[in-house]
């Protein structure tokens, strides 16, 4: 009988801080202090993706050889974050969340900023738009979308309302063993003991009935009523400032979202707008590359950051 694995030991312990803002009391992940910060090696604030926390990058922070300040906010409606209440979430909010968490984090000093999939594509165009506030940029499998047309937007407004008719939710499950099994299913390369540490990260037990449920909100699930304007993103990037580090990894399949609508060949034609940009590949590493591969993927980091 195979024995069940300890989970997964912190070498850097975070704590926990919270901030208003725009409204919303929102939870940031912090390692090291502003201490460790200098013109050089400025805060590192890590944006996690759709249906992640900021906890998840625990393990990249484990891995660094140096020392840093680090900032890791769980985005509104994830993690410990507060939920709007609404039905719908706007991309905008995202960028404007990020503002002010800096403004209150990191008063008047650049930042290096790393995204993840959504956080990656939110780092993108904050980095555009705010060139001045971004010293280095990561982007970690920040896609973006497929292109759209002006003639999906009925069909989208129409698709939208309808799903407005029903609440959308979340799957539970009996116990964190159930999580951290639910986290490798979606990602196999997750090695047990990391799914076992990240599942009470991820979700919390309700009082009601003792069920595990993901921390974030089910309206995340609608579908967004406005199209992603491919035009728009780009001339955001064209306007990037910072040095740009990419890296995917070789087993992550984009087909398995978009088909043939949208391939890394589309995408690498994109990124050809950002002036400066330095592509990775991270080998045995799908989309989930930073809990795949920590220790390869820190390497590669303060090699860029430095």
């Amino acid at each position: 009988m195979t024995a069940t694995p300890l989970p997964y030991a912190a070498r850097r312990a975070a704590r926990s801080d919270f901030h208003a803002v725009r409204g919303l009391r929102y939870h940031v992940n912090l390692w090291g202090d502003a201490t460790l910060a200098a013109p050089e090696r400025p805060p590192f604030v890590l944006l996690h993706g759709w249906m992640d926390v900021g906890a998840s990058f625990q393990f990249v922070v484990d891995a660094l050889q140096q020392s840093r300040y680090v900032i890791a906010p769980d985005w509104r409606g994830f993690g410990l974050s507060e939920s709007p209440g609404s039905d719908c979430y706007w991309f905008p909010d995202y960028l404007a969340d990020l503002d002010a968490l800096l403004d209150a984090l990191s008063p008047g000093q650049p930042v290096d900023l790393l995204g993840h999939s959504m956080g990656g594509n939110i780092a993108m165009i904050y980095a555009g738009v705010r060139p001045a506030r971004v010293r280095r940029l990561v982007n970690l499998e920040g896609f973006g979308l497929p292109e759209s047309r002006p003639e999906q937007a009925p069909r989208r407004y129409a698709h939208w309302l309808d799903e407005l008719r029903a609440p959308q939710r979340l799957r539970s499950y009996a116990s964190l063993d159930e999580v951290a099994a639910r986290l490798r299913k979606t990602n196999p390369l997750l090695a047990p003991e990391r799914a076992l540490w990240l599942a009470p990260h991820w979700s919390r037990r309700r009082e009601t009935d003792g069920q595990w449920e993901i921390l974030g909100d089910p309206a995340h699930k609608l579908a967004n009523p406005v199209l992603y304007r491919k035009d728009e993103v780009l001339e955001c990037w064209r306007l990037i400032a910072a040095p740009m580090l990419w890296v995917e990894g070789d087993r992550s399949d984009t087909e398995r979202w978009w088909g043939k609508r949208y391939t890394k060949a589309d995408f690498h034609e994109r990124l050809a707008v950002v002036p400066r940009v330095e592509k990775h590949l991270l080998a045995r590493a799908g989309h989930m590359l930073h809990h795949d591969q920590p220790e390869a993927l820190a390497q590669r980091l303060e090699a860029f950051l430095a």
